[in-house]
């Protein structure tokens, strides 16, 4: 292979491993997995004085932009949810703890939804979305890795409040 090929490459891997860092909390951002440990299920469900947020609420909104973002991303026939109400929940609480695990598991699917598309080598970062309008998949992968960057911030300042963050 020519050098410039290979360099390309090289480029090309680099700027993916970047990208892969940056969604999995490197950096100065802070991974899922830290920001959801061991909320205790009489908590998931808990305010303090002038928040709209629970813990649910995070948790379920940070669910539902990520997945969209990925089906928007990977599936030309996706509809996404109505914006604003379409993405966070009704209630402030879980319905149960089946419902807690389920959305904390479909997070972490999703997550690796995006690092799968964004690791694949035929996965061009740079190309417009065929059905988007200008967007690209580094695009929707910084957006994903931002939004959730915010709203993992979010959630552990209200462990603070709550009394329930001691790291």
């Amino acid at each position: 292979m020519a050098k410039g090929v290979l360099q390309m490459i090289s480029k090309n891997q680099s700027l993916r491993e970047h990208v892969l860092y940056l969604l999995q909390g490197g950096g100065a951002h802070l991974d899922f997995e830290q920001a959801i440990a061991a909320i205790p299920g009489a908590k998931r469900g808990a305010k303090t004085p002038g928040s709209t947020h629970t813990p649910w609420r995070l948790l379920e909104h940070l669910r539902i932009c990520q997945w969209d973002i990925l089906e928007f991303s990977r599936n030309p026939n996706h509809v996404s949810p109505k914006f604003p109400d379409g993405y966070w929940p009704q209630e402030d609480a879980p319905p149960d703890s089946e419902s807690w695990d389920k959305s904390v598991n479909a997070f972490r699917d999703d997550l690796q939804g995006m690092m799968d598309l964004v690791s694949n080598p035929t996965t061009d970062l740079l190309a417009p979305i065929p059905h988007g309008d200008g967007q690209t998949i580094l695009r929707e992968a910084l957006l994903v890795a931002d939004h959730n960057a915010y709203h993992l911030g979010q959630l552990v300042l209200l462990r603070r409040y709550l009394g329930i963050w001691d790291k």
